[in-house]
């Protein structure tokens, strides 16, 4: 039976994998992708803030639809059950173009794809034709429920429909403040599960339940900005700002017991927006070969 929730987004598009790809190969994926796209990126007043924020509600949508294989087998049934968007041809023809977008291009090549990634606004997706997130913005305005405002899953307006959530869990129904939550919740569960893994694999957390900080993370933390010293002085006891200026960042760790993640999200935006950088450059790095 066809979904209510209308046409689903095509959300292999959106994190670039073929309708094939494996469970590995979709994880992956949703790590470039979220680096990309990633709202902190960018400051709180930057003109792209919002539209970065939507893509990267779509971006996790898209990793909680496919990355279960329960929710993965139900939304191909609803795709076929939909004719396919002609949209795509559209928009490279004589529609919105891939190439022109204020996000970044379409390029394919490992030095584009070097390059948008470090731009403070760029996305860099290769789609080949048409714009995936720009579909699914007009496919679930279309929708019925649809059309909400781009208010962010963690601030305080309205909250943008989401095709996954509406289907999966009704989640567009009655109590929208329990709704907006708990799908706030599951997306930075999502993003901050990876976000760990990725530094693990960098050595910049420890291996095993709680993820905290290694010497490499405060390491990296300390050479970005004074800000960022003042927070580990802070959340550090004992620790005194000379000991954070010399050499000696390698054998901090946080006596709390914070996870990474937890350190993450309670640094200056800025401190934010260039460890993000820094992971995306790695990993991304990483995905072309060089």
């Amino acid at each position: 039976m066809a979904s209510k929730a209308g046409r689903p987004p095509n959300y292999y598009a959106i994190l670039e994998v073929s309708e094939t790809a494996k469970t590995s190969q979709i994880r992956d994926a949703y790590k470039r992708a979220a680096l990309k796209t990633h709202p902190d990126r960018v400051p709180a007043d930057h003109p792209d803030r919002a539209e970065r924020t939507r893509r990267f509600q779509l971006v996790n949508d898209a990793y909680y639809t496919l990355s279960d294989a329960t929710r993965r087998r139900e939304y191909d049934v609803q795709r076929k059950l939909f004719p396919s968007s002609s949209s795509s041809s559209s928009r490279t023809s004589g529609g919105r173009p891939s190439s022109s977008s204020s996000f970044g291009g379409g390029g394919t090549s490992s030095q584009q794809q070097q390059q948008q990634q470090h731009m403070p606004g760029g996305f860099g997706f290769a789609t080949g034709g048409g714009d995936p997130f720009a579909e699914a913005e007009e496919e679930e305005a279309a929708a019925p429920g649809g059309g909400g405002g781009g208010g962010g899953m963690g601030g305080g307006g309205s909250m943008p429909f989401s095709w996954a959530w509406d289907f999966f869990t009704g989640g567009q129904g009655a109590g929208q403040e329990d709704a907006r939550q708990e799908r706030a919740k599951t997306e930075d569960e999502q993003f901050a599960d990876v976000f760990e893994e990725m530094l693990r694999e960098e050595g910049m957390a420890e291996q095993g339940p709680g993820a905290t900080p290694t010497g490499s993370f405060w390491g990296m933390l300390g050479g970005l900005s004074g800000g960022a010293l003042g927070f580990i002085v802070a959340n550090v006891p004992g620790l005194v700002a000379g000991a954070v200026a010399g050499n000696r960042l390698g054998a901090v760790r946080d006596a709390k017991g914070k996870s990474v993640y937890a350190v993450f999200q309670g640094l200056p935006q800025t401190d934010r927006a260039r460890l993000l950088s820094q992971m995306a450059a790695r990993v991304l790095s990483h995905a072309v070969g060089v």
